[in-house]
């Protein structure tokens, strides 16, 4: 899927953070919910006591394109927030890959490989 899908709405932010579940580690905070649908959206939330909006938007490219390695891997029908951290501000891609991986198999949406 070249495209990624995307939370925009706030009722729709509201509603994962409602009803999902949440997983966290010291660079960010999961919170997924079953859609129905048979592809994924993902809502990306940075906030300010994070750094500056160029600092905000750098995060956020980051874990857009972690997303992207592994959505090819992960299983379909889920609404993912992800949230990130202050600690965010200071990451590397490796750091992002590391932490995101971790909390996408703690949910159960990425096999471990042995």
């Amino acid at each position: 899927m070249a495209n990624i899908i995307t939370i925009r709405k706030s009722r729709e932010f509201a509603k994962v953070y409602n009803r999902g579940k949440s997983k966290a580690n010291p660079m960010l905070v999961l919170y997924v919910l079953e859609n129905g649908r048979d592809y994924n959206r993902i809502g990306i939330s940075v906030s300010k006591k994070v750094g500056k909006s160029v600092v905000r938007n750098r995060v956020k490219r980051l874990i857009k394109e972690v997303y992207r390695k592994f959505s090819n891997i992960n299983e379909s029908g889920y609404d993912l927030v992800i949230i990130a951290r202050v600690q965010a501000s200071k990451a590397q891609y490796c750091d992002i890959e590391r932490w995101m991986s971790d909390l996408l198999r703690r949910h159960k949406l990425l096999e471990k490989k042995d």
